[in-house]
């Protein structure tokens, strides 16, 4: 059962997301033309205000020009600046009454700016890609852009024919008219907006692995040239798979995709069912496969179980770094053991001023975060022991699929688990700067 956490504006982005309401669906409509990078598009937003009659919303969206707005068929009244599309209903919505919105809007998509660069939609030499964690969802579509508002959507894409095009979730149509080709997508699973993932490109299709009965249907999208080294470096994401279900309980999404582009990424990027890699995460000597392991994991940890508010990155990032350990120590590299080691040498020579519950803004990406989030979770595993451990990571997954957490939440369900009190490590792992001693001289294999 998903556990939906109370959350008021995000601490870190309070310019994004408005509390008072929240979303239930997304229908979009796009048409999108590469050469002139043209998007024209139209939304139909399902929502349901919150406690308090609604006489005013707002929706983020970039700097798009705006044809047409309404609210239950109706015009509003509604300014738009500064990245934030404020409506004000012509008639009040009641408290806890569901609502429509239509926008229409049109111009040329770009990463909106961010502490960490651009980010969102990104026009590449022959497509498009949206990468947009944390804030990027507004460069492309109106929304409800904090991650604690989670809504199922349905997206159609026309493009010219010569373009495929990859969305999140399952795709129900794909109609071609004269030129163009219309793709349409459902994501029926609740989606945080930074997490709707779309690519636009010219990819060949190929299909990792056999499902089988029951088994989680995995493709690839990968320009032709790269397709011998893709099919080597990501020849075990299948049995990854497999390995991560069995630890983290099913894969919570009805398929998985990823997507190689022609260009460099400086990081692959996750998305809801779907992952992104760049050109440079190909190599044919799977030099990457921790990050596809990464990847892989964040469809449990991250999309399906997602943060109340960016204070708590390290629910996502931590546990998708473990993830990696995991896999490696599976698969026959080094132990989790090993690599908590490692990555503690690393730390102990780095500052000591990271908070890991509440790493501010600026340190929310930061390395340090990552590496201690794993090691946090090899302190947990070390404290509960492996039976205990991996039953909790596989019920922490259940309880709150399609939901949202807090680190709080996570520390009350670890100690369900503890046969003796975890509070004072916890306490040292995610509030104290200081880094605790390394975990567990002896931890046994996972599994």
């Amino acid at each position: 059962m998903a556990v939906q956490q109370a959350a008021g504006a995000d601490p870190y982005f309070p310019e994004h997301g408005d509390p008072r309401y929240r979303v239930h669906r997304y229908e979009l409509a796009l048409d999108y033309r590469p050469g002139p990078n043209r998007l024209s598009a139209t939304a139909r937003i399902n929502a349901i205000a919150g406690r308090s009659p609604l006489t005013e919303f707002v929706l983020n969206l970039a700097d798009f020009k705006i044809g047409r707005v309404r609210v239950d068929g109706r015009q509003p009244h509604y300014t738009h600046r500064g990245g934030r599309l404020r409506v004000r209903p012509a008639k009040p919505v009641r408290a806890g009454a569901a609502f429509t919105v239509e926008v229409h809007w049109s111009g040329n998509p770009k990463p909106v700016n961010s502490p960490w660069g651009g980010v969102g939609w990104e026009e590449l030499e022959d497509g498009a890609l949206v990468a947009s964690q944390p804030i990027g969802a507004p460069s492309w579509y109106p929304c409800n852009d904090r991650p604690a508002d989670k809504a199922s959507y349905q997206i159609s894409i026309t493009t010219p024919s010569a373009y495929a095009v990859v969305a999140g979730g399952r795709l129900l149509t794909r109609t071609t008219k004269a030129s163009t080709t219309t793709w349409v997508y459902e994501q029926a699973a609740p989606t945080s907006s930074y997490l709707v993932g779309l690519s636009i490109g010219k990819y060949q299709t190929v299909l990792l692995g056999d499902p089988g009965l029951g088994g989680v249907p995995q493709h690839g999208h990968i320009p032709a040239h790269l397709l011998a080294d893709f099919s080597r470096d990501f020849a075990r994401q299948p049995q990854m798979m497999d390995v991560f279900q069995e630890l983290f309980g099913p894969y919570p999404f009805d398929e998985y995709a990823v997507v190689v582009t022609e260009e460099e990424l400086d990081v692959p990027v996750e998305a809801q069912g779907l992952s992104l890699f760049g050109a440079n995460h190909v190599d044919g000597g799977r030099g990457s496969e921790r990050l596809v392991a990464h990847e892989l994991a964040h469809q449990w940890f991250g999309n399906s179980v997602s943060i109340a508010d960016w204070r708590h990155i390290w629910l996502n990032e931590g546990l998708a770094k473990y993830a990696e350990w995991l896999w490696s120590e599976r698969s026959g590299g080094r132990t989790a053991q090993q690599l908590a080691s490692a990555a503690h040498r690393l730390l102990s020579s780095m500052p000591q001023d990271l908070r890991l519950a509440d790493p501010g803004r600026k340190a929310m990406f930061d390395d340090r975060l990552y590496e201690r989030g794993g090691l946090t979770l090899h302190a947990v595993r070390c404290a509960l022991g492996d039976i205990a451990f991996f039953r909790m990571l596989r019920s922490w997954g259940q309880l709150h699929r399609g939901g949202t957490v807090t680190t709080a939440a996570f520390t009350s369900h670890v100690a369900r688990f503890a046969s003796e009190p975890v509070d004072e490590l916890l306490r040292a792992w995610l509030h104290g700067p200081a880094l605790p001693p390394l975990p567990g001289a002896e931890t046994r294999a996972a599994g």
